[in-house]
């Protein structure tokens, strides 16, 4: 059997044009037929990504006793203490903050993932791309995949939560009996087959976490100084981000208060609209179409940007890295 050549790094396989051999004749390799051809051809190989995505998982817990299961124990021991103390000291009833702060996290930690690790994606895969003629979107799947599967394991920590303070979730309720106005706090409706828009809401937020390993990757690999600027400013909006504390916090302060701007600041923030879309239906609170509104726009500027910069700069990353 004869054993096909290795391609150079960052070449094209030849089969993603007509004229097989336009790579000869000096074809810019910038053009939208190789930037989809490559994402046409890594979904075709997801054996491979997902492959080495469950891969990735077991060779972090290696040699440990429970292996994976050190995931969910991770986030139920965080959701635990920080759902726990932060009840207390922002006067919450535990029932309804606690799963609040669980399905929280559970999406933060995956947005978070996607950003932080995404950036390192093609300056980790280094090895493969350059010696593996391979689409470079399978390292993007490969990443994204990953943190699919993390996320996998913590929805077992939200079901626990959910059997356990169900009765408070499963009727109207309000995060804040009143307002700083005085006014009665935002009345929630309560778990119903509304949850199940969690679904999709995650289905988008997968879409988004697509582009952003794909911009942020290319754009880092480039220029190394942006993974600890992007690592210094998720710490930043996961503070400014409704993680551990409600916007209910902040309702009710008067037009140009102190508070009323912080409330605007968090608004603008577009993770807060990412996480309303998936929390919201889980924890039964009002589900505001506003958020899906905010979301959209971004999935599509944020593919566009991403498809531009795979359209032009895929041929370089394997010499970048």
């Amino acid at each position: 059997m004869a054993v096909p050549a290795l391609a150079r790094p960052g070449a094209d396989d030849p089969s993603d044009d007509d004229a097989a051999g336009a790579d000869l004749h000096g074809a810019s390799p910038r053009s939208w037929r190789r930037a989809f051809g490559d994402i046409r051809q890594a979904i075709a190989q997801r054996e491979l990504w997902g492959h080495l995505g469950w891969q990735d998982i077991k060779q972090r817990y290696r040699r440990s006793t429970i292996g994976p299961l050190w995931i969910t124990i991770s986030m139920a021991v965080t959701a635990a203490a920080l759902g726990g103390l932060y009840s207390q000291l922002f006067g919450q009833p535990i029932g309804t903050f606690m799963p609040y702060v669980t399905v929280g996290f559970m999406i933060w930690y995956f947005i978070s993932a996607c950003v932080l690790e995404g950036t390192e994606t093609f300056i980790a895969n280094e090895g493969l791309i350059r010696f593996l003629p391979a689409p470079l979107m399978i390292y993007v799947f490969r990443t994204v995949w990953r943190q699919v599967l993390f996320f996998a394991h913590n929805v077992v920590v939200y079901l626990i939560v959910l059997a356990i303070f169900f009765g408070q979730l499963d009727e109207p309720y309000r995060m804040i009996n009143k307002l700083s106005d005085g006014t009665p706090g935002i009345l929630h409706p309560g778990l119903s087959w509304t949850a199940l828009l969690a679904i999709p809401a995650f289905v988008v937020i997968v879409a988004n976490g697509l582009w952003v390993t794909l911009l942020f990757g290319i754009i880092a690999t480039r220029f190394r100084d942006i993974p600890p600027v992007v690592s210094s400013f998720m710490q930043l909006f996961f503070t400014m981000t409704p993680i551990i504390w409600t916007p209910d916090l902040l309702a009710g302060g008067a037009p140009g208060s102190t508070k009323a701007l912080v409330e605007q600041l968090a608004r603008l923030n577009p993770f807060y609209h990412f996480i309303e879309i998936f929390r919201a239906p889980l924890v039964g609170q009002v589900q505001s179409w506003t958020h899906w509104a905010v979301v959209g726009v971004i999935t599509v500027v944020g593919w566009a940007l991403a498809l531009i910069a795979l359209r032009n700069y895929r041929s370089r990353v394997a010499y970048w890295v």
